[in-house]
């Protein structure tokens, strides 16, 4: 029997997470938001620092656990703004030291892939669509490799972006969605996939100065959303004929969006793939899956005890393809 607990602190989320032996026992989150403009990173660490207690003692307490049975403390250790990757590490530390357990540090990046795994997938490819990350990666030869990916602005801070430039705060994500919904209009943007990668800048760039022009920004959200999560699921169809896989997950914030999740059904119903969506407290910034990764690490050995924590530090550039995957 194995317990861990786990500690998300990327960035605009602090979440505490318990996995015991593969199950999710608690995903406790709370999230650091504004009414204009983005994410602070200094505000959103110190978000973190006042929450960190609370959110703990309440996935403790959901958990139904004793603290004295907690086997490791994981954390996200990568990518992420640093500010709040330091708050999240030392927290964890903290842990580490009053219960006397060892620390693991996670991939916030491989820990979405990893969660996928609890649904039953077996060798997928992830459309990693998040804020800042924006990711077609898929396992092969000891690691996770990046196939195709934004060669500027992450797919989530790009409609954030311009969500704030209209005026609708942030996150912008659900409300830019529910915009989209009521409209039908397409409105011609820039496609622009180049290879296996994207690039969303220009795009950013048209859709303001279509609005500036007067053109109803239900009109525009639901027109970015056919043209951007089109130009997403096409790398990500290109990424599974090229390594010959035949399941697809979803991971990350933007993924909750549901017209992305249709567009993702039908080119792998097209394609006779299965299609694996994680239910939406384990595809946004969550605890449970740096738990359920940190479960695996520590499993296989992969850990750092308590007199050694000086050590352990965060790395906010570590990318998926960097990290050794020993445990598979």
């Amino acid at each position: 029997m194995t317990i861990v607990i786990g500690i998300e602190s990327t960035a605009h989320t602090f979440g505490v997470g318990v996995v015991k032996n593969g199950k999710v026992l608690a995903n406790v989150r709370e999230m650091y938001t504004t009414e204009e403009g983005g994410i602070i990173p200094m505000d959103s660490a110190k978000h973190h620092e006042e929450v960190s207690e609370e959110i703990y003692l309440k996935a403790i307490k959901e958990s139904g656990i004793a603290e004295n049975k907690i086997d490791a403390i994981a954390f996200s250790q990568s990518p992420g703004l640093a500010p709040c990757l330091i708050e999240g590490m030392k927290f964890a530390k903290v842990l580490s030291k009053r219960l006397n357990k060892p620390l693991v540090s996670v991939n916030h990046c491989v820990a979405h892939l990893e969660i996928g795994s609890s649904l039953g997938t077996n060798d997928p490819v992830m459309l990693y669509a998040s804020g800042a990350n924006t990711q077609v990666i898929a396992y092969e030869a000891g690691k996770y490799r990046v196939f195709g990916e934004t060669l500027d602005l992450g797919v989530g801070n790009f409609i954030d972006t311009f969500a704030r430039f209209a005026g609708l705060g942030f996150p912008g994500g659900p409300k830019i969605e529910q915009l989209a919904l009521k409209s039908k209009r397409y409105i011609e943007l820039p496609y622009k996939v180049k290879g296996m990668d994207i690039a969303l800048a220009g795009i950013q760039t048209n859709l303001k100065q279509k609005l500036e022009k007067g053109i109803p920004i239900e009109d525009l959200a639901y027109s970015m959303q056919e043209t951007v999560f089109a130009m997403l699921i096409e790398t990500a169809e290109r990424a599974m004929a090229h390594t010959g896989k035949t399941e697809l997950l979803l991971g990350g914030g933007v993924a909750c969006n549901s017209r992305l999740q249709e567009m993702a059904k039908i080119m792998c119903e097209e394609r006779g793939a299965k299609l694996f969506v994680p239910e939406r407290p384990l595809l946004v910034d969550n605890g449970a899956m740096i738990a359920y990764l940190g479960e695996i690490m520590f499993n296989a050995g992969v850990k750092t005890e308590v007199e050694d924590l000086d050590s352990v530090d965060i790395d906010p550039r570590l990318r998926t393809d960097q990290i050794d995957v020993v445990w598979k």
